[in-house]
């Protein structure tokens, strides 16, 4: 572990979650110094990401935590949950809405002993309303928020994100409204319940294009590799492969056609203004295609760049983390686990310059249940009580 005061150092998490999403929030809060204790159930040997404990999805998703088994469905699960609930300042659970009031988790019950908690919640589709009870993971929020109607190429039919976009950008927004919650509890001496969905969380990313819905009523349909307003800005094939470049915009227009040397393209009657490009996408990107074919993905970035143009390669996973730049800004962390060895995960993407993130993970992703006596003693339980909990299966 390394020795550092980060700024959540001292606040305690209990971290209910399952799956991602709400793992997505308590791994934000714990990266940032949180002391993030994961209740699992004690039989429960896989957690349903990638099959396996060790595998690269669970071992990314539960780093900095420490790992209590507990069984919540008995007495005495319950009653240590709800003492350790009495000294913590963050719960953090994502079950389907009605099942933390069946488990007597639910915030009202531990507000009850703990006034000051801040009790975070993801659930499918809201904690109230006509779906609320229904079960809901990332596929179903992407189809539902409207994502899948406008990724893929036109005419396609829908296309899931490649990425749990509504799980990790709910997991995301759980835990910016936690941290708001923990700055208006210093002024307030109050905590209070947060919560958010996996649809509200995607219908928010949908952002300008959701916009141009509720402003304008224009719905947006697919658009591909192409940018749904900007033109041109895509993906172009070149002689070796394909980039990206963006070149929307009169400066950066009048830029790419110099680097193009097709300058006579700035005067064309079909292209000469953002309306005409826009209505003549087709063609356009037809004949910047035949322009970018000519010459290499390195040539054209580099020309491109120094003049200003935005541009990029389209990398594949291994290769976006051989990239000097990627490298660079450290974001594969390294983490040593005690069984699988030191392994990378993804770090942070935030930096504090006067604050800042460790350069390895402090934390390797636990056991099941892998801190149960290190956390029950800290509560004030002996050993052999502890031997005789596990003995009856209570951890």
């Amino acid at each position: 572990m390394i020795d550092r005061k980060l700024p959540l150092t001292g606040i305690k998490v209990l971290d209910l979650t399952h799956a991602r999403a709400g793992p997505t929030a308590v791994r934000q809060l714990a990266d940032w110094g949180a002391d993030a204790i994961k209740i699992e159930v004690p039989a429960d040997k896989e957690d349903g990401l990638g099959g396996a404990r060790h595998g690269p999805d669970f071992l990314n998703l539960h780093r900095n935590k420490r790992a209590l088994s507990l069984n919540l469905k008995k007495p005495e699960g319950l009653e240590i949950f709800m003492t350790l609930a009495k000294d913590a300042d963050v719960i953090v659970e994502n079950f389907r809405a009605e099942v933390k009031h069946r488990l007597g988790v639910d915030y009202e019950s531990v507000r009850a002993i703990n006034p000051r908690i801040i009790y975070g919640s993801i659930s499918g589709f809201g904690q109230t309303g006509p779906i609320a009870k229904r079960a809901g993971v990332d596929q179903i929020a992407q189809g539902m928020g409207g994502l899948m109607s406008i990724t893929g190429l036109p005419g396609q039919g829908p296309v899931r994100v490649g990425i749990p976009i509504a799980d990790l950008t709910a997991g995301m927004y759980l835990a910016q409204g936690i941290l708001l919650a923990l700055i208006e509890r210093s002024q307030s001496g109050q905590g209070q319940w947060v919560h958010t969905s996996l649809l509200e969380a995607q219908i928010s990313m949908l952002d300008f294009q959701a916009a141009r819905w509720l402003i304008d009523q224009d719905v947006p349909g697919q658009a591909g590799n192409d940018h749904p307003t900007g033109i041109p800005m895509g993906a172009f094939k070149t002689a070796d492969g394909a980039v990206n470049i963006a070149a929307a915009g009169g400066r950066l227009w009048t830029r790419f056609l110099a680097v193009a040397g097709a300058e006579e393209l700035a005067e064309h009657p079909d292209y000469a203004s953002p309306k005409l490009r826009s209505r003549n996408r087709a063609r356009l990107n037809e004949v910047i295609g035949a322009i970018m074919a000519k010459r290499s993905s390195q040539d054209w970035i580099e020309a491109l760049s120094e003049a200003g143009v935005p541009c990029g390669p389209i990398n594949s996973i291994d290769q976006t983390f051989a990239e000097p730049q990627v490298r660079h800004l450290g974001i594969a962390q390294p983490m040593h686990h005690p069984s699988v060895g030191t392994v990378n995960v993804v770090g942070q993407p935030v930096h504090l310059e006067r604050t800042p993130q460790p350069r390895e993970i402090r934390l390797a992703t636990p056991e099941l249940g892998g801190n149960t006596d290190e956390v029950l003693a800290e509560i004030g339980y002996d050993q052999a009580r502890i031997d005789d909990l596990r003995a009856r299966g209570v951890v």
